[in-house]
């Protein structure tokens, strides 16, 4: 779940407004959004989040507002294959089965397991949050019931039951690691007597990824305006105090005017990370790349024409650098866009970037980038 939605929640618990928040749990053919997309929606018509817009969008709102009116959760089928947007002509496609969630503000016990959940994310470890989304009529006081698992061994809340606490609990082990939310349906052999049908929807969450730019220079005042608007968390480091100030970049949480080398011996990284080296000369790119190709990192890429990539790549060869390390670096970087300006470049960087985010086997991220190892 997205940072802003869950503090947005606790703001309109504290404020005394249910909420009704929209959660898409399965997708079959063509959605604007996919399982794990969201949309809070307050009684006034309020609406933060979305799962696509459109006609899909506004029926989710319509159900949502039902919700709250009824205050209890249901799950509905959004349909959306024979829908055409008012005014436009536009057909949608695909259906969307998405869970509506009624959230009061007297609910203490998911406002703790969301707190604990928050706080997890912004400790950057791994939380995976669960939600009873579909039960027996009988047990419908269960319905949007939520636990967070949170680093082992510890964690928030429970689902009502002690078995299916247990059943998820053994679930969380196995699919601990996962990007992707998983809608899961439990066997009756392994519920408590008397239900027949219960789904839990695990959510992992997520962080937002880091985004190391190296070099200030004009790449990276538009490359920072696109990653901040789609919430990349940024750091840009040169050497200059010139290009490394808030003035430059008012948008970017974290600037380091330091010494390239000097300031990347130091610095930890994780799968999560991006780097991008736009330096303003060869010395500096050689200088940055060789300190962080055995950093862990989900892309590495750097600017410059074949002849002077190569040439780097080969100095680093020379030195000692593993192959293998070397032929992950994205060089020259970016998609092959035909860009020229700044801003295209900044764009081609960005989309490959945002490729790797989303691909999450290396097959498609090689098919989709269109350049890794100087290949075309």
């Amino acid at each position: 779940m997205e940072l802003e939605l869950i503090n947005q929640l606790l703001s309109l618990e504290e404020a005394g407004e249910d909420a009704a928040l929209v959660t898409v749990c399965q997708t079959s053919g063509s959605t604007p959004r996919n399982p794990g997309a969201k949309m809070l929606v307050l009684k006034d018509g309020r609406v933060y989040g979305t799962i696509g817009g459109g006609c899909g969008e506004a029926k989710a709102k319509k159900q949502a507002l039902s919700v709250l009116d009824i205050k209890a959760s249901k799950k509905y089928q959004l349909d959306m294959t024979n829908d055409v947007a008012a005014g436009e002509g536009m057909i949608c496609g695909g259906k969307m089965e998405v869970f509506i969630d009624f959230l009061s503000f007297r609910d203490s016990e998911s406002r703790q397991v969301l707190l604990a959940y928050l706080a997890s994310l912004k400790r950057k470890e791994p939380p995976l949050l669960v939600t009873i989304t579909a039960i027996d009529e009988g047990k419908k006081q269960l319905l949007g019931r939520k636990m967070a698992f949170l680093p082992i061994p510890n964690e928030a809340g429970d689902l009502g039951s002690k078995e299916i606490t247990e059943q998820a609990r053994i679930i969380a082990g196995q699919i601990q690691g996962v990007r992707e939310p998983r809608l899961l349906t439990l066997t009756a052999g392994a519920l408590p007597n008397g239900i027949k049908h219960l789904e839990l929807l695990f959510e992992p969450g997520i962080l937002a990824p880091q985004m190391l730019i190296l070099g200030g220079g004009h790449i990276a005042l538009p490359l920072v305006k696109m990653a901040s608007i789609l919430g990349y968390n940024i750091t840009v480091v040169d050497d200059r105090p010139s290009f490394a100030n808030s003035t430059r970049f008012p948008e970017v949480g974290r600037i380091i005017c330091a010494n390239f080398a000097n300031f990347l011996k130091e610095l930890e990284t994780d799968r999560n990370t991006f780097i991008v080296i736009i330096t303003r000369g060869h010395q500096h790119d050689l200088d940055c790349l060789r300190e962080v190709i055995n950093k862990p990192a989900a892309y590495i890429g750097m600017i410059g024409s074949k002849r002077k990539t190569g040439a780097i790549l080969t100095q680093l060869k020379a030195e000692g650098i593993p192959a293998e390390l070397l032929e992950e670096v994205y060089s020259p970087i970016g998609l092959n866009i035909g860009a020229e300006t700044p801003e295209e470049i900044a764009l081609s960087i960005l989309a490959e970037i945002v490729n790797i985010w989303r691909c999450e086997n290396q097959q498609n991220r090689r098919i989709y980038s269109g350049r890794k190892n100087q290949k075309q």
